[in-house]
């Protein structure tokens, strides 16, 4: 057995260290960090706000969440953007021809993220809101918050404490805070009023991150309450996240980790090769 000339055997042991770690890279999906949300497609989550009613949601007619409760968030899916039909059926029923709310056409831009919340109007009413989430980035060491208002009731003022931070919203308005991260006590009290009729909560608003409060049920039927929807990686950049944040350095080091594994796939995978060419070259050398 002929053995390749020496320059060959140093780059075919590097091609197959470097190729067996790429190929261990791609599977663990480490290489790249990457949008939820690609070029061509949104993201779309799903609250169920309408009390006493399970149902199943189809979209373009296929049977896509079963058995969903009221108070329950479903999602994100990730959908082509276009226009999407969703309708809300009865959780026994075989198909959506005769659905219990829709069917409803959602227009859905790529990159976007959007929440559709089947809910009650300020009347009663069933009917869905399709709501788009504010991902802008948030300043080093804050959150975003933001209360969404799908109950049948009037207006209301959201609570910190004593203090009233959001006046006078209505079905199916939202307000946004940008917020210091840390936990608030919120409550929901009718418009011009202090005494809670949500509440009050501890609503925990994460740096980098959107927290998102419903209001849903029914004044009337003393059903109300709240749902929180969390979304994630709304940094302004990695430098400008302090260091000291637990979420930042959790962040790091999973990174960090991350190249530790591959760095050292590529360290054994070009032990191997080489071993195998030793083997290789001895064996032709006995020959």
């Amino acid at each position: 057995m002929r053995r390749p000339p020496p320059e060959l055997e140093h780059i075919m042991r590097k091609t197959t260290a470097a190729g067996i770690a790429a190929g261990l890279v791609a599977a663990l999906g480490l290489a790249l960090p990457a949008s939820a949300i690609s070029d061509t497609s949104a993201d779309l989550s799903v609250l169920h706000g309408i009390p006493d009613t399970p149902v199943d949601v189809y979209v373009n007619g296929e049977l896509t969440i079963d058995d969903f409760q009221p108070g329950d968030l479903a999602g994100p899916l990730d959908l082509p953007a276009g226009d999407y039909e969703v309708a809300l059926t009865a959780t026994d029923a075989a198909d959506d021809s005769s659905p219990v709310l829709g069917p409803i056409t959602l227009t859905l831009e790529a990159t976007m993220s959007y929440t559709a919340a089947a809910h009650l109007d300020e009347a009663g009413d069933p009917t869905v809101t399709a709501f788009s989430n504010d991902l802008s980035a948030t300043a080093a060491g804050e959150g975003r918050l933001t209360v969404r208002h799908v109950a049948a009731a009037p207006a209301v003022d959201v609570l910190a404490g004593d203090t009233a931070v959001i006046t006078g919203l209505v079905n199916p308005d939202e307000s946004s805070l940008d917020l210091a991260a840390g936990t608030i006590s919120a409550a929901v009290a009718l418009e011009g009023t202090t005494d809670p009729v949500i509440g009050p909560a501890d609503v925990t608003v994460d740096e980098g991150a959107l927290t998102i409060v419903y209001a849903w049920g029914s004044a009337e039927a003393g059903n109300l309450d709240l749902a929180v929807q969390n979304i994630t990686g709304l940094h302004s950049s990695p430098d400008g996240v302090p260091s000291g944040t637990a979420g930042y350095l959790a962040e790091r080091d999973a990174q960090m980790t991350a190249l530790w594994i591959v760095g050292a796939a590529a360290v054994i995978a070009f032990a191997v090769t080489a071993g195998v060419v030793v083997v290789r070259r001895r064996a032709s050398q006995d020959a």
